[in-house]
Formats: C-alpha cells, sequence, structure tokens
C-alpha cells in the first residue's frame, strides 16, 4: 500500500488522543489530512448545497482564491462534487455540494481502516534481524 498524502496524518493523531472529545472538524482533518479551514468550507456545503465559489467565500469570510484551494482538495478526498450552471446571461458558474455526511463519515472509516492495516503490516515485518529497524 501506497501511503500519499490523502492517508491520515499520524503527526495529528496525538493531538486527537490528548483532547477529551475532539470535534468533527479535527477528526476529519486527521483522517483525511486536510487543513481544518477546508474541513469548515465541507460543513459550510452541507449547510449550502449548490453554492459557488463567490458564495463560500462570503459566508466564511474569505479569499475566493483560498476558497477555490479548498474545494479542490475536498474534490480530489471525493468529499465533494462540482456541477457547471450555464447562465442565462451567456457563460457559466461552478456550483458546489457536500458529499453527503453519512457517506463522508464511511469515507473516514474507510480511510482509516486502510491506513491502520498499512500500520499493522508494517509492525508484523519488524523481527530480530530485520534490516528496516531504525534506532
Amino acid at each position: 500500500m501506497d501511503t500519499s498524502a490523502s492517508d491520515p496524518d499520524p503527526g495529528r493523531f496525538r493531538e486527537l488522543m490528548i483532547d477529551d472529545e475532539p470535534g468533527f472538524t479535527d477528526v476529519m482533518a486527521c483522517v483525511f489530512g486536510v487543513q481544518r479551514h477546508e474541513a469548515r468550507t465541507y460543513l459550510t456545503l452541507l449547510e449550502n448545497p449548490g453554492s459557488t465559489v463567490a458564495e463560500l467565500a462570503e459566508t466564511l469570510d474569505r479569499d475566493r482564491s483560498n476558497v477555490n484551494r479548498s474545494l479542490t482538495t475536498l474534490r480530489e478526498k471525493s468529499l465533494a462534487t462540482r456541477q457547471r450552471r450555464l447562465l442565462d446571461s451567456g457563460g457559466h458558474v461552478y456550483q458546489y455540494t457536500a458529499t453527503p455526511l453519512d457517506e463522508a463519515r464511511e469515507l473516514m472509516h474507510e480511510t482509516l481502516d486502510e491506513w491502520a492495516a498499512y500500520v499493522h503490516e508494517r509492525i508484523d515485518e519488524f523481527g530480530p534481524g530485520a534490516g528496516d529497524i531504525e534506532r
């Protein structure tokens, strides 16, 4: 298994473990390796399906270019979709919708399970004479 940037961030696990009750944003950021502002963008999309970048930028009080980068990340993680809407005046606009919460939770479980299985495999590989044990 290839551990890439899409895998959970081990550095954030410590934060989650010492927090009595980590919130959705913290868990999502850890599991998907996203920034907290990207998790907040997801939550805003849940409340405002079909939003444009401009609408999200206003709601989140963030620059449009930053919101656009957050949406790109969310789409890469399968946490948001984009649809093109033609305007009556000509041209088009993109509208974004969050992946439903139940599907996002399932994605979190799957991602974490895959990462944990990888770590378990690595642990099982360590043994006497193993050349890859770092001290």
